[in-house]
């Protein structure tokens, strides 16, 4: 519910507070007072028109704020959400939006600045204008389909086929993009195959390289170490007077010292200590020499060997693997075999992944066989559930347009054939009408008379009473070419609308209305008044809005009949009026 509007610097209206009520709030005024300046302030707080032509003549800056009250909280979430705020149940909301004379605007809600685009998201949920103006959201076709499933009660179904729609998309999205990349996909499984299997076929082992490479130069220089090391044994063992033999005879005459004189005791144990290895070492050097022989085809194997690894390494050692991602570099000391077997388990894992993708795509395709046989049913369901809806609501509001004075109008809903898929279904829906006999049945959006077009919206609104969640419904022009008694008919209506005389009504309707017999059924009465201000050069003209109540609504009811010279008949006709509404 919109409770107070405040507008200052635009137009006529140098500042104006509106405060309204919930029910049925209609505005009175003399033509040109400024009473379409309000519906046009509305839509320049919500971000629906641009007004910066309304700035009032000298003013540098106009202001419009509205405080909105958010009863229901499917509202409040489709609010905040449009204007990234969270919101809950009975919050209040500030709107404000300021026109500069220099073109600039500024908006924010709850003192938090908003887009255009933003408020006017917001504003779809907020209040909807029906009359001259083209900003009704009744008249897009996707809010018709919408309104169509709210009054076929169609809310949990067209979420479930939503659900599916989104499923679908993403598994042929993900199809798509296996089917895009199968060709690379097979290119990369034979590439990492080849080299698995080249890898594979070499079984190379940790720590190898390093042992082959120390082998092959033993095989290379095996005379140099047989000539040099027998040098060695012969010098230790084998010669007259060699190492051993004169260490021996050292360890002896020591041990003799050693029992005249007890401190030789640790000296003589060293020696003798030393011979011992010594001995121990020729022996083993003995051994070395004795098995040290060329064999050529050790020497071919091991070259070979060499050659395989090192091809190997060359290929593969400098692969990145996931492992190394974040080294800098390779450690000098560290195993060339060690990136290659880590090549060959990231490869390993490649082929298992690049494989499986293979076997999801066929996944896939069953998958979106049985997502898009359940979104068809549910797809059928829902038209078949939307036409059934149709055919029950069109005879209502026909009903409700010929209590309206338009006996002879006729509506439909076209059903376009061929659309596309999209998350509400596959049916795009257009409201049709034809208001006069002999005229063609033309879409909602394209009937030209503005007081038709607001009383469709006044009889679809009073069969969809309840089905929607729009808190807030003006009208302008919806009295246009009627007389009064059809007036008393649409004031009846709209505070049915409105919810009747109850001041907790959910829904709150603005009626800007020329007809006394409309005006009598107001909850609220308010009269724009304009006026001048000033004298001479200074004068201006100026609009402000009060509220009546009790001989002031009297007059102003009597006034809309008998003009400005009021007679006691007018008066009467007027209260008659106004007990006439309050026993409706």
């Amino acid at each position: 519910m919109l409770r107070e509007l405040h507008i200052s610097n635009l137009a006529v209206i140098a500042d104006a507070t509106v405060a309204l009520g919930p029910g049925l709030n209609v505005f009175t005024g003399q033509t040109g007072a400024g009473k379409s300046l309000v519906i046009g302030a509305f839509e320049a707080l919500l971000g629906l028109r641009k007004a910066n032509d309304l700035l009032r003549p000298g003013a540098d800056e106009a202001r419009i704020t509205g405080v909105f009250e958010l009863p229901d909280a499917a509202v409040c979430h489709a609010v905040g959400r449009a204007i990234d705020q969270t919101l809950a149940r009975g919050d209040e909301l500030l709107v404000t939006r300021k026109l500069f004379a220099s073109g600039r605007t500024s908006s924010s809600v709850n003192g938090k600045p908003v887009t255009g685009a933003m408020l006017a998201a917001a504003a779809e949920h907020l209040i909807d204008i029906h009359g001259q103006h083209d900003h009704q959201l009744l008249l897009k076709p996707a809010r018709q389909l919408e309104v169509l499933d709210d009054f076929a009660g169609l809310h949990d179904e067209r979420a479930a086929y939503a659900e599916r729609y989104a499923e679908l998309r993403e598994l042929r999205g993900r199809r798509e993009a296996l089917n895009a990349s199968a060709t690379l996909r097979a290119q990369q499984l034979e590439l990492y195959s080849f080299q698995a299997d080249e890898i594979d076929a070499s079984e190379p082992a940790e720590g190898e390289f390093a042992e082959l490479q120390a082998r092959s130069t033993v095989l290379a220089s095996v005379e140099r170490l047989k000539r040099e090391a027998g040098a060695c044994h012969e010098a230790l063992y084998e010669q007259e007077g060699s190492a051993l033999e004169r260490l021996q005879h050292l360890t002896a005459v020591l041990l003799d010292l050693a029992e005249v004189d007890e401190s030789l005791a640790e000296v003589t144990e060293q020696v003798r200590a030393a011979t011992l290895s010594l001995q121990d070492a020729a022996f083993e050097l003995g051994r070395y020499t004795d098995r040290l022989e060329y064999d050529p085809q050790e020497a071919a194997e091991v070259e070979a060997r060499l050659n395989t690894l090192n091809r190997l390494v060359s290929k593969y050692g400098h692969q990145r693997t996931a492992a190394d991602d974040s080294a800098d570099g390779m450690d000098a000391d560290a195993d060339p075999l060690s990136c290659v077997l880590a090549y060959r388990q990231q490869i390993g894992e490649q082929i298992e992944a690049l494989q499986h993708e293979a076997d999801d795509l066929s996944g896939l395709d069953d998958a979106i066989a049985a997502a898009q046989r359940e979104a068809d049913a549910l797809a059928r369901s829902l038209t078949k559930q939307r036409k059934a809806a149709a055919e029950k609501l069109l005879p209502r509001v026909e009903a409700q347009l010929a209590e309206l004075g338009m006996e002879q109008a006729q509506l439909g809903v076209q059903f376009k054939a061929e659309h596309a898929d999209g998350p509400s279904g596959r049916d795009a829906v257009e409201f049709l009408a034809r208001t006069n006999p002999g005229q063609a049945t033309l879409p909602l959006r394209r009937i030209a008379s503005g007081g038709e077009l607001s009383r469709i919206m006044l009889a679809l609104k009073s069969v969809l009473s309840g089905h929607g969640r729009i808190s807030v419904l003006v009208f302008d022009e919806v009295d246009a070419n009627i007389g009064g008694r059809l007036g008393s008919v649409i004031g009846r209506k709209l505070r049915e609308l409105a919810g009747g005389h109850g001041s907790g009504a959910a829904q709150q309707v603005l009626c800007i209305t020329h007809l006394p017999q409309i005006a009598a059924f107001g909850n609220r009465h308010l009269r724009i008044i304009k006026h001048v201000e000033g004298v001479g050069k200074n004068a201006a003209t100026a609009t402000r809005v009060e509220r009546l109540d009790g001989k002031a609504r009297i007059t102003e009811l009597a006034e809309m009949m008998a003009g400005s010279e009021v007679t006691p008949t007018a008066r009467k006709q007027a209260r008659e009026l106004v007990a006439e509404a309050a026993s409706v």
